[in-house]
């Protein structure tokens, strides 16, 4: 039985904080539709991600545990500990892929709670700390690996020479290195028929799209808009949802549609969940925030 979280609020609280009067986003948000806080009292939120039934997993990183924000709103601790999960994204047997950084590692969290630790070194050496992670439509894990030092280490070098962003092939035994030239890769997603793959720089506050090969490499870069991200996500008409001060959304073309302001000193990721896939939930430091509209998104 899941054990139901005191810091569920027992009705929705409406957030003062108005959506950016952007006329691009009025074809984006819900008629009507306002930002709400759903829970809060977390030290840090991160790695939303739905299953195939629009229940969110999120993780509160500093108190290591895995949550769940399920379809009729109500909240559960899902995992704690979780091997100080950050990003997770969801497979299409509905495993989680989790980047463990207690031991620099990816997990894989089955639908019953078993966990497989997936070797997880790049030249023999300890990877510098999974960040974000996104499965692709062969079996393989794109995810990213930047540096960021956390207290719960014994080292406090950076192990790997570069920030990279790296390929774990469908036999989930075999890592390669794919993209070498960023400065800090953070935030990654890609498109629903795996042709695309968007990876953020927040070192260079840059994204970067690439057209995804059948072996898993990548090619094809293409300047995508010039902004960072921590996290994001993208719906199905191609937009793509970026994070840091609130949500900002370009479309596909890299275009800014507009900004959803998000009343924390940080927004870190962003999914889309719920029963039709139309909300868009928002981990923000200490809170975790959704809001309504008309564009549907994807598990991922």
């Amino acid at each position: 039985m899941k054990k139901r979280l005191i810091v569920v609020l027992s009705t929705l609280v409406i957030v003062t904080t108005s959506v950016s009067g952007q006329e691009a986003l009025n074809e984006i948000i819900e008629p009507g539709a306002v930002l709400q806080k759903l829970a809060g009292g977390f030290s840090f939120t991160e790695g939303p991600s739905s299953d195939m039934n629009g229940n969110v997993f999120f993780t509160d990183q500093p108190n290591n545990r895995i949550l769940e924000w399920s379809t009729d709103g109500q909240l559960t601790n899902f995992m704690q500990p979780c091997g100080r999960s950050n990003g997770l994204a969801f497979d299409s047997k509905g495993n989680i892929w989790a980047c463990a950084d207690e031991k620099n590692e990816l997990i894989l969290i089955s639908p019953d709670k078993n966990i497989t630790h997936i070797p997880s070194r790049f030249s023999g050496k300890l990877l510098n700390g999974p960040n974000d992670v996104w499965p692709d439509c062969r079996g393989g894990v794109y995810f990213t690996d930047p540096f960021y030092k956390r207290t719960w280490w014994d080292h406090t070098d950076q192990p790997q020479d570069i920030q990279a962003v790296y390929y774990l092939k469908p036999d989930h035994k075999t890592i390669v290195r794919v993209i070498s030239d960023m400065l800090q890769p953070n935030g990654i997603v890609g498109t629903p028929g795996c042709n695309r793959l968007y990876v953020a720089d927040i070192g260079d506050n840059i994204t970067w799209s690439y057209k995804i090969n059948k072996d898993g490499t990548l090619g094809d870069k293409r300047l995508f808009c010039k902004m960072g991200s921590d996290g994001m996500t993208i719906d199905s008409e191609g937009n793509v949802y970026l994070t840091g001060k609130g949500v900002t959304v370009f479309d596909k073309n890299g275009r800014e549609r507009g900004n959803i302001p998000v009343p924390e000193d940080w927004t870190a990721n962003v999914c889309f969940g719920g029963k039709d896939m139309k909300s868009l939930f928002i981990t923000a430091s200490k809170g975790l925030y959704m809001i309504r509209l008309r564009v549907k998104g994807y598990s991922q």
